[in-house]
């Protein structure tokens, strides 16, 4: 855009019969330029393209149409010519749709705070972070849950994501405090739900929790795939334990870790003043704790675990990642494998074949060496130590015979 000047010089020098190209030489402008000028016989101030205003008379396809393919203008671009039959430049349809760009934002970061009553909802969720343990840094898992009311926190260290750490911090989290909510939302862990349609909200549970929720009698209720904010309580509970009860910390052993949590739990969560309720957790307990489900007494649901295991042919047994030993013979049989508390039974037509302790870590091997007796190879690693039998003669009577001595 050139100023009025500008064009005034152009209309002088052609007044006084010089030519477009010369015009464009003595200016150093280009010709098309003169040439729209000399076209306009005057400066006319610039002037936006309607961009959008050519679709206001789909402005309600257009709407509809952003919100459904989550905000992407590429796509609605396309669809308004394969359905409606409009050709317009990406731009112009860009420019359309930027009033519900705000809407749409808007909507993606809002978040409408409900409470809950007391005993109906407890909020569970799984986080890690990077842990000094004996002097070497290693990745820990958390179970993190917090009670919808009292705000109440409960967290238990893992060393992996497994359903079995799923279950067992909710096991853990019902023992500590004492009893059961009517509902537990949780996010859309892949150990937990196998099916969420984002669009009908149909869920499907693992079928494994669904009969864990079953067994402890609370109703399981999965967020909206990408709205974790919905879960809110949880989500902060997670940053929180993180940054405040783990963040520059390190410990001697992977024990002493879980018992700093512990003592964080009731020294530290239970006794602050909670930000939102403006009481400390452990005082609005006291009337959520009358409304929770009583445990009855029930033993932990992952306190018997019962399933089947082919013998590899190193006469071991996998079982969540971890190998166990079996007596050599059973090498390709099927054997029934039962986990109580800390312990592994193996059993082979009702008769215990084998029993070992449970592998805290993953992928360890516990070998016991009498399954393997008799397995060519090991046998003769199994003997005595070698010893050099004692010589026949005295060496004097060798160094005799090569003249010398050795």
């Amino acid at each position: 855009m050139h100023p009025p000047e500008m064009v005034d010089k152009i209309l002088i020098l052609h007044k006084h019969g010089l030519g477009q190209r010369r015009i464009a030489r003595e200016l150093g402008i280009h010709r098309k330029t003169v040439k729209r000028y000399l076209r306009q016989k005057m400066w006319l101030p610039y002037q936006r393209s309607g961009n959008g205003n050519s679709l206001k008379s789909v402005k309600n396809w257009l709407e509809e149409a952003f919100y459904k393919h989550g905000g992407n203008a590429a796509v609605v671009h396309k669809e308004l010519e394969r359905q409606l039959g409009i050709k317009a430049g990406q731009r112009t349809v860009q420019y359309a749709v930027q009033s519900f760009r705000k809407n749409l934002m808007a909507k993606a970061v809002a978040t409408v705070r409900f409470e809950t009553p007391p005993g109906k909802q407890l909020q569970i969720d799984f986080g890690s972070t990077t842990v000094v343990i004996d002097g070497i840094k290693q990745k820990i898992h958390f179970f993190a849950a917090v009670l919808g009311y009292s705000r109440r926190q409960y967290v238990q260290a893992f060393r992996s994501e497994k359903q079995s750490s799923w279950l067992q911090g909710i096991d853990g989290a019902f023992r500590h405090f004492g009893g059961i909510p009517k509902e537990i939302l949780l996010d859309n862990a892949k150990a937990l739900v196998s099916y969420h349609n984002p669009t009908t909200r149909e869920v499907i549970f693992n079928e494994r929790f669904h009969a864990f929720a079953k067994y402890w009698g609370f109703k399981p209720k999965a967020c909206a795939p990408y709205r974790a904010r919905t879960k809110g309580k949880d989500e902060n509970t997670v940053k929180y334990i993180k940054h405040n009860a783990i963040a520059g910390r390190d410990f001697p052993t992977f024990a002493a870790f879980e018992e700093h949590l512990a003592w964080w739990m009731r020294e530290v969560s239970d006794e602050r003043i909670h930000g939102t309720t403006g009481e400390k957790p452990l005082y609005r307990f006291k009337k959520e704790e009358m409304e929770l489900q009583p445990l009855e007494g029930r033993p932990p649901f992952l306190q018997i675990r019962e399933f089947e295991r082919k013998v590899h042919s190193d006469a071991c047994i996998e079982v969540d990642t971890n190998f166990y030993s079996v007596p050599w013979s059973l090498i390709g049989e099927t054997v029934t494998v039962q986990m109580v508390k800390e312990e592994l039974f193996i059993y082979v037509a009702g008769n215990e074949v084998a029993c070992h302790n449970i592998c805290k870590e993953q992928r360890e091997r516990c070998i016991k060496n009498l399954h393997l007796q008799g397995i060519i190879g090991l046998a003769s690693a199994q003997k005595e130590p070698f010893t050099a039998p004692e010589l026949l003669r005295p060496l004097a009577e060798y160094e005799a015979v090569v003249g010398g001595r050795w």
